[in-house]
């Protein structure tokens, strides 16, 4: 039995134009989307079209991230000003998306399967058993773990970090499979998993595939998400370009002077930005 788990794709319709070739070479029996499809990028409303063709011709199954749900979530107008602002990347999305996004609103969390005439069971869920937002890192130490990992388990795949990493909790394994579209493990190419169940047991390999950046670039621009998708655009943008993670990094040095009004959005994020 052969499983193509991918997530992260946020957007990127080459990263995932790439995958899907390399999954569909490999004729795998399953193949599961693990969250996040959609937001922090140029083009949600392909990526989403293309998958429901390959959900609907080979029975691929989706699974829900946080930014299905975020997108979701902005059908509600945003409190005030500075959260609209703050989020417009999101409504753009949204708006992108239109009728289509209510595809998204009734994928389930979680997917648990065996193998062949085995009891080895896959549990795959986009961040933990905790929720979509909470997800599973080599910076997590064992005792911040708990209520993570579900029990009896033979393997755990997850997502959400955008960084592959292998680990095991107890007596499971733990596979974090990465990110198709905005890796933040300093490597750019696309990655996803490929699980084989052979001789009993589950085997895992991760797969880096390179795709067209030149033209992921200009989906930026040409889509509209940098010009109309608010300063924090441009933070995302520059995770993907770096394959980093920053968002955090501004949170932190930015946000409070913000929500005070000692600073201005636009400004916050041009100066985290000119710092390098």
């Amino acid at each position: 039995m052969k499983i193509a788990v991918f997530s992260d794709v946020q957007g990127n319709l080459p990263a995932l134009q790439a995958v899907i070739e390399d999954i569909l070479a490999w004729r795998p029996d399953l193949t599961v989307l693990n969250g996040d499809l959609v937001n922090r990028g140029p083009l949600s409303r392909d990526c989403l079209l293309l998958f429901e063709h390959y959900r609907a011709c080979h029975n691929w199954l989706p699974l829900k991230g946080n930014h299905e749900e975020y997108v979701l979530d902005c059908q509600a107008p945003a409190e005030n000003a500075l959260e609209g602002e703050m989020r417009r990347f999101a409504e753009w999305t949204l708006a992108q998306l239109g009728d289509e996004a209510e595809r998204m609103r009734h994928w389930p969390d979680h997917l648990t399967l065996h193998g062949p005439d085995s009891d080895q069971w896959v549990h795959i869920t986009h961040g933990s058993m905790i929720g979509n937002r909470v997800g599973i890192s080599a910076r997590i130490a064992d005792a911040d773990m708990v209520g993570r990992v579900p029990e009896g388990v033979d393997l755990l795949v997850t997502a959400h970090t955008h960084k592959v990493h292998q680990r095991r909790y107890g007596n499971t394994p733990i596979l974090n499979i990465g990110s198709v579209g905005s890796p933040f493990d300093g490597d750019v190419r696309a990655s996803y998993a490929r699980l084989t169940f052979s001789r009993g047991r589950w085997q895992a390999q991760i797969r880096r595939l390179a795709y067209d950046r030149e033209q992921a670039e200009r989906d930026y621009y040409d889509s509209g998400f940098l010009p109309e998708g608010g300063p924090l655009a441009r933070v995302i943008f520059a995770e993907w370009k770096r394959a980093d993670l920053l968002m955090p990094l501004w949170k932190r040095a930015y946000l409070d002077a913000v929500l005070r009004g000692d600073i201005g959005l636009s400004a916050a994020v041009d100066e985290f930005l000119a710092r390098g």
